[in-house]
C-alpha cells in the first residue's frame, strides 16, 4: 500500500472492516456444523453458546473504561487481533467448554471492534461524507463476506471439511491484518478529545430509542427469518449459503447508493422508507406460503438494514463531538439489550404461532416509523428532535 494511502484514516477503517468480516464470517458459517459434527452439541449447548456470544455485546459500554488506559485506534486494532485469535483457536479442541471459551474471546474482540469502528468512523468522517463512506464500508464488508463464503464453498466442494485448517487460516489472516494496521499506519490524533466516562444525555433520547428498536427488529430477522425458510419450506444448507452470497452481492452494489441517497433526502425520509418497507416485509412474512416470495422477502429484509446508516449519521449531526466515543459504547449496549432477552421470549411465541412473531416485528417497525418522524429536516446540536426545535422556537418568541 502506498505511503500516501497509509496516511488516510479512511483506509484504516476499510482494513479493519475487511479483517472483521474474514474472521466473523468464517466463524459463523462453520459454527453449527462444527459444533454438531465435532463437539456433539445439542440444542441445549448451542443455546448456551449463543447466549455467551451476546454477553460482550451487552457489556460494550465498558469500552469507554478501557479507553482510559489505551487510545481508541490502538484499542480497535487490538480488538481485531483478539477476534482473529479467538477464531484461530476455535477448532483446536472440540468440546463444549473449549467452544464456550473461544466464543467469548472471539466475541469480546468482535463487539469491541464494532463499537470502536463506529466511534472512529463518526469522528474521522465529515458530516458531508459520512453517509457515502459508511455505505462504502458496508459494501466492503459485503464483498469481503462474499469472498470468504465463496472460498469456503469452493473448498468444501473440493475437499472434506477440515475445521481446524479453515478456522486457523481465517484467524491468522485477521491477526496479520491487525499487525499490519498496527505497524504500517501512523497514530491519528483525535480531532476532539473524547469524554472518558459513562453517561446518558437527555437530548439523545430519540437516538437511544431508535437504536434499541433497531436491535429488537434485527434479532427477529437474524433468529427467525432464516429459521422460517428451513422449518416451513425445508431450505437446504447449500441454498442457505447461496442465499447469503446473493445478499452479499446485492449489499455490495446497493449500499454505496443508499449512503448517497441519505445525503440527498436526509435521515428522516430515509428511515421512513426503511420502516414502511419493513412493516410490509414483516406482515408478508407472517402469511407467506410461497418459497419464492419468502426468498424475496429475506433479500429485501436484509437490504433494508443498509438504510440504518441514517441512524448513525443522525447521531453524528446532533452529537457533541466529544460525546461520540462514550455514546457509541453505550448505544451498542442498548442495541444488544433485545439480543439478550428477545430470542428466548419470541421462541416461546413461535411454538404457539410463528405468524405472531413477525407481526410483533411489524409493530416494532411501526414504533420506529412514528419515532423517526420526530427527526428534524436539519438535525443539529440544540435541534435534536422536532420537539426540541419547537421548544427553542417558543422560547425565542
Amino acid at each position: 500500500m502506498p505511503t500516501s494511502s497509509l496516511n488516510e484514516r479512511k483506509n484504516l477503517l476499510f482494513l479493519l472492516a475487511i479483517g472483521n468480516t474474514i474472521a466473523f464470517a468464517t466463524w459463523q458459517v462453520l459454527l453449527n456444523n462444527f459444533a454438531v459434527e465435532q463437539a456433539a452439541f445439542t440444542g441445549e449447548e448451542i443455546g448456551v453458546l449463543q447466549s455467551l456470544r451476546e454477553v460482550p455485546g451487552f457489556l460494550a459500554f465498558t469500552a469507554i473504561l478501557v479507553m482510559l488506559l489505551i487510545r481508541q485506534q490502538n484499542f480497535a486494532i487490538l480488538s481485531l487481533i483478539t477476534l482473529g485469535a479467538g477464531t484461530a483457536i476455535t477448532a483446536i479442541y472440540p468440546s463444549a467448554l473449549w467452544l464456550y471459551f473461544t466464543t467469548v474471546i472471539m466475541s469480546i474482540g468482535f463487539h469491541y471492534l464494532e463499537t470502536l469502528h463506529n466511534s472512529l468512523s463518526l469522528q474521522w468522517l465529515s458530516k458531508d461524507e459520512a453517509p457515502k463512506v459508511l455505505g462504502q464500508l458496508l459494501s466492503t464488508r459485503a464483498i469481503s463476506n462474499f469472498a470468504v463464503l465463496s472460498c469456503i464453498y469452493l473448498y468444501l466442494y473440493l475437499f472434506a471439511a477440515n475445521y481446524f485448517l479453515l478456522y486457523m487460516l481465517a484467524g491468522c489472516i485477521t491477526i496479520g491484518i491487525g499487525i499490519f494496521c498496527w505497524t504500517a499506519f501512523p497514530h491519528f490524533e483525535d480531532q476532539v478529545a473524547q469524554k472518558k466516562q459513562l453517561f446518558l444525555r437527555k437530548q439523545y433520547w430519540l437516538y437511544y430509542l431508535l437504536t434499541f428498536l433497531a436491535g429488537a427488529r434485527r434479532q427477529i430477522f437474524v433468529v427467525f427469518a432464516g429459521f422460517l425458510l428451513v422449518e416451513k419450506f425445508g431450505f437446504p444448507i447449500e441454498n442457505v449459503v447461496l442465499l447469503t452470497l446473493v445478499n452479499a452481492i446485492l449489499t455490495f452494489w446497493l449500499a454505496p447508493k443508499i449512503g448517497a441517497l441519505i445525503s440527498i433526502i436526509g435521515e428522516r425520509r430515509a428511515l421512513t422508507l426503511e420502516y414502511v418497507g419493513l412493516i410490509i416485509v414483516f406482515v408478508s412474512y407472517a402469511f407467506v406460503d410461497s418459497i419464492a416470495v419468502a426468498i424475496a422477502l429475506y433479500l429485501l429484509d436484509h437490504l433494508f438494514f443498509a438504510m440504518a446508516i441514517a441512524i448513525k449519521t443522525y447521531f453524528q449531526k446532533i452529537a457533541d463531538p466529544a460525546d461520540i466515543a462514550a455514546t457509541s459504547s453505550i448505544s451498542f449496549t442498548i442495541n444488544h439489550i433485545a439480543a439478550v432477552v428477545l430470542p428466548a421470549l419470541l421462541g416461546l411465541v413461535w411454538v404457539v404461532n410463528h405468524s405472531a412473531v413477525f407481526l410483533i416485528g411489524a409493530a416494532i417497525a411501526g414504533g420506529s416509523l412514528l419515532l423517526s418522524q420526530l427527526i428534524p429536516d436539519r438535525p443539529t446540536m440544540g435541534q435534536e428532535t422536532k420537539l426540541s426545535a419547537a421548544a427553542e422556537l417558543q422560547t425565542s418568541e
